[in-house]
């Protein structure tokens, strides 16, 4: 299947060949202010393209917008290719766990069967509840048991959230990781419901990447702050809002997320109330025995308290880490202005949904009453609170777009 591609970010146009099934992903990119990279299957390194002149023609006319673009790039981390493979969308065969509980909202008529594998008050899933509430889909949780981890043994990707799609009338189930990119691919979909997930889950590589704050190479997936969705389909976004909201949605993942547990676990009273909250909303009595509940919360207090003081080292924060966290909520403030209800105008985009996930993590803990407080984020946040709780989002998708659906080949 190829592609001609043209982006938002500088007219970028190459060819996609993309077979999902044996994880193939080749590209040859044309651009004229943006690095792309070229995925050879001979050598599975990813390389810089070459900038020429020229658009390739091909069968299908598609948008993605800024593709190309590694994630780390955007936020200030070294970057350097590894042995890079596409990420595997059937990598693992997903077991029948009963649900811990499910959510249904009758409105709903995207045809998906969503299953999240979570931790209740982690930001990462919290963020991605954000975007599943704020658009009225229904989906199934299975909360993963934080000591063992027994709910994810299956998958080869260990960390939380995993979602689970079904497509309506399909067996076949895809296993979607990294909040971001799974944020990314339901968005592509809901706005151009044409593309199906795992043709958009194929632009989302899985590469290896050097951290220079954490001086060692880690696992990232390759433009995950970037919709997917074909010239004909839009969401409305001009090339400025849609640069901003992807700015946005890195700061937090890189930014704001870091200063959330030196404050929630600034002094050991603080850690075990945290704790204790985590304990309550994660609903814990059902998944732990009391004697191991209580083993965890004390247990994990003190080993967050200190790790807390290591991870204000490591990110350069205040001495008093509350300034930190209460910086970087001004500064988030400040970027959407006295004009603008939220980031994306009169409604949320998916930087605001980022935003107020990662900070819903927190609500029931000390940094997040004396945030409201001090901080000029209360009004934002209860506006965020009250359109996400009543699915507003559901009434903002488009509805499906009139262009041609995107075959799939099979090897």
């Amino acid at each position: 299947m190829a592609a001609s591609i043209r982006s938002s970010c500088g007219r970028l146009s190459f060819n996609v060949k993309c077979l999902v099934g044996n994880s193939k992903f080749v590209t040859d990119a044309v651009t004229n202010d943006k690095t792309i990279f070229r995925y050879r299957a001979s050598s599975r390194y990813y390389n810089s393209a070459s900038t020429s002149s020229g658009s390739p023609r091909s069968k299908w006319t598609g948008r993605i917008i800024g593709i190309g673009v590694l994630t780390a790039t955007a936020v200030g981390i070294g970057v350097g290719f590894r042995n890079t493979t596409v990420h595997d969308v059937r990598e693992s065969k997903i077991p029948d766990i009963k649900p811990s509980r499910q959510i249904r909202i009758p409105t709903d008529k995207s045809g998906m069967k969503l299953i999240l594998y979570q931790y209740q008050t982690c930001p990462f899933c919290c963020k991605l509840r954000a975007l599943l509430d704020y658009y009225g889909l229904s989906y199934d949780v299975v909360e993963v048991n934080s000591v063992f981890r027994s709910e994810i043994k299956w998958s080869k990707y260990k960390k939380v959230p995993i979602l689970a799609y079904q497509a309506e009338g399909k067996e076949e189930q895809i296993q979607l990781n990294d909040s971001s990119v799974v944020m990314s691919i339901l968005y592509s979909h809901l706005v151009d419901a044409t593309q199906t997930i795992s043709l958009i889950n194929s632009f989302y590589p899985e590469v290896e990447v050097f951290d220079e704050i954490k001086k060692k190479t880690v696992n990232d997936f390759a433009n995950k702050y970037y919709v997917m969705y074909q010239e004909n389909a839009s969401d409305g976004k001009t090339t400025d809002q849609q640069l901003e909201e992807r700015t946005w949605r890195a700061w937090t993942d890189k930014t704001l997320v870091h200063v959330l547990s030196p404050n929630v676990y600034r002094t050991p009273s603080e850690a075990i109330q945290a704790f204790q909250y985590f304990s309550q909303v994660g609903e814990w009595e059902q998944v732990f025995s009391f004697p191991m509940r209580i083993f965890v919360i004390y247990t994990g207090a003190t080993a967050m308290y200190f790790l807390g003081k290591l991870l204000k080292k490591r990110y350069n924060l205040h001495d008093d880490v509350r300034m930190s966290l209460y910086n970087e909520c001004d500064v988030w403030v400040k970027a959407i202005g006295r004009k603008r209800k939220f980031l994306g105008g009169d409604r949320p985009n998916l930087a605001d949904l980022s935003v107020y996930g990662v900070l819903s993590s927190i609500e029931g803990c000390d940094a997040f009453k004396d945030t409201l407080e001090r901080t000029r984020i209360k009004p934002w946040y209860n506006r965020m609170k009250n359109t996400v709780q009543r699915h507003e989002g559901h009434a903002t998708l488009p509805s499906v777009n009139k262009v041609p659906a995107i075959p799939e080949q099979k090897s």
